[in-house]
């Protein structure tokens, strides 16, 4: 498949860096006007819900390491209590009260998240398959270094994969499906196609485990990365300001599925400084996307077609009027 085709599918692309430093379009989409109507409360939430969901990773972080808690059930209960932390902010703090699902998208996202959890769960028996559960019991560093150092390594290759996703033609068949909602909410942050899964999160925790980082260090990091992958994803009308420069966020990240492939850069779901060392940051403060999904919604099958998306990738292209709208 050439490029050209490629770009026809509906690619977000690798529109890094043209997006201009000064100043917002004067027709642009501002967050400052949504929030003008909000109330003292919802203006509470929006100020402490990152805060909360911060200190939530490290309190569960710092009682399963002192208290040996199993990371083969910390990990799915705090994602489960992530999710529904999340969900609840949706209906109190929402930031497009359109883009909530519909019933019949829950019953979608919900065979979705089963098939990303079952990839992540491959992932993870392939990781083991091949080099064995390699990664020391205890840390043969201080946790204070290593903890960055994984996220470092991880959030890099994560980075990587996930550009190298958008920018080639096959890789995309695999990715592009976790482009194909029109919306962008914690429920369909699980819309993948399997073998993306398993090719992203299974290259990050080899990476980990070549490195010799430690099962704290990991289980650790595995729940910021958690946290940081669905909060980037809520449909929250939470600002991070600054803090956008270091973490991603809800406001890089719905970007990043924007149909404006100039503004669609924010390979990163956990931290900022890849975009920014690679050339990829384009946020700019109270821009918002006109509009999200695909710019040639034609190119794969829609959300509610779970087979014809898992079985896209080794179909041909199909014809622009053929798909849905």
């Amino acid at each position: 498949m050439s490029g050209a085709e490629y770009e026809s599918e509906g690619a977000p692309g690798d529109g890094c860096g043209r997006y201009a430093d000064d100043g917002i379009p004067a027709d642009s989409p501002s967050v400052v006007q949504k929030r003008a109507g909000r109330n003292v409360t919802a203006e509470i939430l929006s100020v402490t819900a990152y805060p909360v969901l911060l200190l939530s990773v490290f309190s569960v972080s710092v009682a399963a390491l002192s208290l040996g808690w199993n990371p083969e059930w910390v990990s799915p209960i705090f994602l489960g209590g992530t999710i529904l932390y999340l969900a609840l902010l949706e209906r109190l703090i929402p930031y497009a009260r359109e883009w909530h699902p519909r019933r019949e998208e829950w019953r979608w996202y919900g065979v979705y998240f089963l098939l990303t959890m079952a990839g992540s769960g491959v992932a993870q028996w392939l990781v083991a398959l091949v080099v064995g559960w390699i990664a020391p019991p205890e840390p043969g560093h201080r946790l204070w270094v290593e903890i960055p150092g994984a996220l470092l390594v991880g959030s890099l290759v994560s980075y990587l994969v996930h550009r190298l996703s958008h920018g080639n033609p096959v890789l995309w068949r695999l990715h592009g499906v976790h482009h194909v909602p029109d919306k962008v909410n914690v429920a369909n942050n699980g819309v993948n196609h399997v073998l993306d899964i398993v090719l992203a999160q299974g290259l990050v925790q080899l990476s980990l485990a070549f490195m010799g980082f430690s099962r704290p260090a990991l289980l650790v990091v595995g729940l910021f990365v958690a946290a940081q992958g669905y909060f980037v994803h809520a449909n929250i009308d939470v600002g991070l300001g600054r803090l956008n420069h270091v973490l991603a966020s809800p406001e890089q990240h719905r970007l990043h599925h924007s149909t404006d492939l100039s503004e669609a850069g924010h390979y990163g779901s956990d931290l900022s400084c890849w975009d920014h060392f690679f050339g990829s940051f384009t946020w700019r403060p109270g821009r918002a996307p006109e509009a999200v999904g695909l710019d040639t919604p034609s190119a794969f099958p829609g959300t509610g077609e779970i087979l014809a998306g898992l079985l896209h990738p080794w179909r041909g292209r199909p014809a622009p009027d053929s798909g849905p709208n």
